[in-house]
């Protein structure tokens, strides 16, 4: 994600629960009330039979986690399963108008399931089969729980299926680069920002950054209307009403924070990267010509990274421009969103921003990270691409932007944790971005730039497709160096204070202030 463009200053613009005896109410697509009443929950399984013999090879149904214990975000993804697929359905209506969905969820069970969670918040529910016999679902908070009508062995495939309304104002707040998420509407559609935990508003999910799985999306609109999700248009359908079905498959596995849904009046541009590449942006019609000039710079910017990255990893490539007033652009994968405002001023500003967002493909997308205090890695690595790519494109000297942060790093420090120790509520803040930008130079600093540089191919080819983190790339570091890096590295992303810049000994930090 990108935050807002800051000045060297930095200036810029779930509780736990308890099961007891529950009524579930779940509403049929016909908005007919069905009742499911479950008994009190007293275990953490079925409560033997008297007498029944006890079991060694078959593992009692216990309830999956609704977590995986992100400290950050302990209620995100959940316990029990893992995703195979998710199928999402979508019957588009009108701006800003509610209307009816579907996911399908294929998973396996990790463990003998009684019930599971599924990350999904604020939206009208209708009924939730498994394996198409009707379940038990019940809310709390972010959580959905789902109770199967029979437990769920360990190792088996099962099928999820939950008929929902969606409704496309839906949207939260944050206090930090992130400000306004989930649905954004537009004028005639709306795009996605599903960023860092929005994307439970789009659809139920395993929402954690280091959880993926393919999907498919399946969208309908009204005649004149275009859809584009990630990844491969699969096809189009014509009803006989007029409307269209469009059919778009993500390709690769893809977190839920990086889900791109778009609707509107959109033209599609399409181009070619390095090696033929496919690149197709998606603008609304009346911005085509205005964001063209910024836009076709794409194919120099792959090329450009690639040369220090490596081969980009996915399959295509695209910007989708946002006509709405977005605070920030997005590295949605395969299909970057980037505000209009964004294409319409300063080349050197649009370009940081381009270059932010497709450096994530690497750094974030195929790299993802393992813990949400791993996005320093994510972050600040787009953040050191786009300020090295300005500095060689006409925009501020990289040495400089480096100094300034490095005055201020004290600073960042108090006011919003080290760069490897964010809160939740200082996720966002600059010293993800500037701040982790300066480790990274100050590795490279350190290290030389040819064994930064092969320290930085290493990690994006070595982690490609999987999730990884700080500990990882510690590690990776020294390896290709030659030399136990943790001495160094350790201080200036857990330290209270900012240690000395290597070959600088006059860089000076500022004085803290509360």
């Amino acid at each position: 994600m990108k935050a807002p463009v800051t000045d060297p200053s930095g200036h810029h613009r779930r509780a736990g629960r308890t099961l007891a005896g529950a009524v579930v109410l779940a509403l049929a697509l016909t908005g007919a009330a069905v009742v499911t009443v479950t008994a009190p929950f007293t275990g953490p399984g079925p409560r033997p039979a008297p007498g029944a013999p006890a079991t060694a090879t078959a593992p009692v149904p216990s309830p999956g986690a609704p977590g995986i214990g992100d400290p950050l975000m302990p209620l995100a993804g959940n316990g029990g399963y893992t995703v195979r697929r998710y199928t999402l359905d979508f019957d588009w209506r009108a701006p800003r108008t509610p209307f009816e969905a579907g996911a399908t969820i294929g998973a396996t069970a990790t463990q003998a399931l009684s019930r599971f969670d599924l990350d999904f918040a604020g939206n009208t529910l209708h009924r939730v089969t498994v394996d198409g016999a009707p379940a038990a679902a019940e809310r709390h908070g972010d959580e959905l729980v789902v109770t199967p009508a029979k437990p769920i062995p360990r190792g088996r495939a099962f099928t999820v299926r939950v008929a929902y309304t969606a409704d496309p104002t839906q949207a939260r707040h944050r206090d930090d680069a992130i400000q306004d998420y989930g649905w954004v509407p537009t004028s005639d559609g709306t795009v996605v920002c599903a960023q860092p935990d929005g994307a439970r508003m789009i659809f139920p999910a395993n929402d954690h950054p280091s959880l993926r799985a393919p999907i498919t999306f399946r969208v309908t609109t009204p005649p004149g209307v275009s859809a584009v999700a990630n990844g491969r248009l699969v096809g189009t359908e014509r009803h006989s009403d007029g409307r269209t079905r469009w059919t778009y498959d993500s390709e690769q596995p893809i977190a839920a924070q990086l889900v791109q849904l778009a609707i509107g009046r959109f033209t599609f541009v399409d181009s070619e990267g390095p090696r033929g590449l496919p690149v197709r942006d998606v603008v609304p019609d009346g911005l085509v010509a205005d964001t063209e000039e910024y836009r076709s710079l794409t194919p120099d910017h792959l090329a450009w990274l690639e040369h220090r990255l490596g081969p980009y990893p996915f399959r295509r490539y695209g910007v989708l421009v946002g006509d709405t007033d977005l605070p920030v652009a997005l590295e949605t994968q395969s299909l970057a969103v980037v505000p209009r405002d964004d294409l319409l001023g300063d080349r050197v500003d649009a370009e940081r921003n381009l270059v932010h967002e497709l450096t994530h493909h690497w750094t974030g997308d195929s790299v993802a990270i393992r813990r949400w205090s791993d996005l320093w890695l994510s972050e600040g690595h787009a953040r050191y691409y786009e300020r090295l790519y300005s500095d060689e494109h006409g925009g501020a000297a990289l040495e400089s932007v480096m100094r300034a942060a490095y005055e201020q790093h004290d600073q960042w420090r108090h006011d919003e944790g080290a760069p490897a120790e964010p809160t939740d509520a200082t996720l966002f803040k600059v010293m993800r971005y500037d701040g982790s930008a300066l480790v990274l130079f100050a590795l490279r600093e350190e290290v030389g730039e040819e064994t930064f540089g092969r320290i930085e191919r290493a990690w994006v080819t070595a982690y490609r497709g999987r999730a990884a983190g700080t500990r990882d790339f510690i590690a990776l570091a020294s390896r290709v160096a030659g030399e136990d890096l943790g001495p160094f590295l350790r201080p200036w992303l857990y330290g209270a204070h900012t240690p000395p810049m290597p070959g600088h000994p006059d860089w000076q930090v500022d004085p803290v202030e509360d």
